[in-house]
């Protein structure tokens, strides 16, 4: 398969039409086998896959460094084809707990010392604050990165879960070349405002969560154990009624994707790549077989009435419960 290509935004790199989200190798959903992250890391770029996208509070590091062995592991031709995004900003404690977002320009540049040291890169395809920083003016952050762009430390500038006020006034101090966001058949918030600001800006879309950490990908069921500290024990969407409420959505997807012949997570990822030459979903795979799976979607063509009936199956606004629990929906910019 020749992998198709997307550019972020006007101004961004032209990266695979599918990215690869590392999280999940290292924090939030459990532990994880390193041999066969760092093997699915291997596996997407082989395919083509481009976009690694990471955080630097991902495991208080853990992931950046993860990333960066990968790459040194990989066959140059491959590791060379990398184009990174990192998000970082997001203040941790020796507990593992989360203290808000540092997005002061003296900051900015130190969390980028530390993720070009432990990725082993000498420099940063798209750099991103994870959350605004209520305390700090986006212009000045985002002023920060333009001066590491000015230095060859980043290539360009993105932002994440941030509003469309947020957006243009960042546009405005630097060129922007994509925004982060939650974008799934169960989330679709953006559609309102913020999808068409960043379309009259040319700013382009990583979504996020397509496969609602799992909920929607069809191999999620209600009586599954999670681990300790797995994010979906205290996410809203995955309690009690709100998760039997949800899986039967799920439910009337399969059907679909029955019929069409894929499995429901193609569906549902399709269905984010339907929406726009400007979107760029991210897949957190952990391993090579869910990989596998995710790659499948970019053979899958919806036409118009098997849109219409997912649309009709899964409508907006349809899951039931928020898609963070009220601490983290705090400091999400809405």
């Amino acid at each position: 398969m020749t992998m198709p290509t997307r550019s972020l935004g006007n101004t961004g790199p032209r990266v695979s039409a599918l990215g690869l989200g590392c999280m999940g190798m290292s924090a939030l959903y459990g532990e994880a086998d390193r041999g066969e992250s760092i093997a699915t890391v291997h596996a997407a770029l082989d395919a083509g896959v481009t976009l690694l996208d990471t955080g630097d509070f991902y495991a208080m590091g853990h992931n950046e460094m993860l990333i960066g062995e990968a790459l040194r592991a990989a066959p140059a031709g491959l590791r060379e084809q990398a184009r990174i995004s990192v998000k970082f900003g997001a203040l941790r404690d020796p507990n593992g707990g989360w203290s808000g977002y540092d997005g002061r320009p003296a900051a900015v540049k130190n969390f980028a010392a530390y993720s070009l040291q432990r990725l082993g890169v000498d420099h940063i395809d798209v750099y991103r604050i994870a959350r605004l920083d209520p305390d700090v003016p986006i212009e000045e952050t985002v002023g920060a990165i333009a001066e590491l762009v000015e230095k060859g430390y980043v290539r360009h500038i993105g932002l994440s879960e941030v509003g469309a006020g947020t957006i243009r006034r960042a546009a405005a101090t630097a060129p922007v070349s994509d925004l982060q966001i939650e974008y799934s058949l169960i989330s679709r918030s953006i559609e309102d405002e913020i999808l068409p600001t960043v379309r009259e800006l040319g700013i382009g879309v990583t979504a996020y969560g397509v496969l609602s950490r799992g909920l929607i990908s069809g191999h999620y069921t209600a009586d599954r154990q999670l681990a300790p500290g797995d994010f979906r024990s205290f996410s809203p969407r995955f309690q009690g009624d709100n998760l039997r409420h949800n899986l039967g959505l799920v439910e009337a997807l399969r059907k679909i994707a029955d019929g069409k012949g894929v499995s429901v997570a193609q569906a549902a990822i399709a269905w984010v790549l339907s929406r726009g030459e400007d979107i760029v979903p991210l897949v957190g795979a952990r391993t090579r077989e869910r990989l596998g799976e995710a790659l499948g979607a970019l053979d899958v063509t919806l036409e118009a009435d098997e849109l219409a009936a997912i649309e009709e199956a899964v409508p907006a606004g349809a899951a039931a419960g928020e898609r963070y629990a009220a601490a983290q929906l705090a400091d999400v910019e809405r």
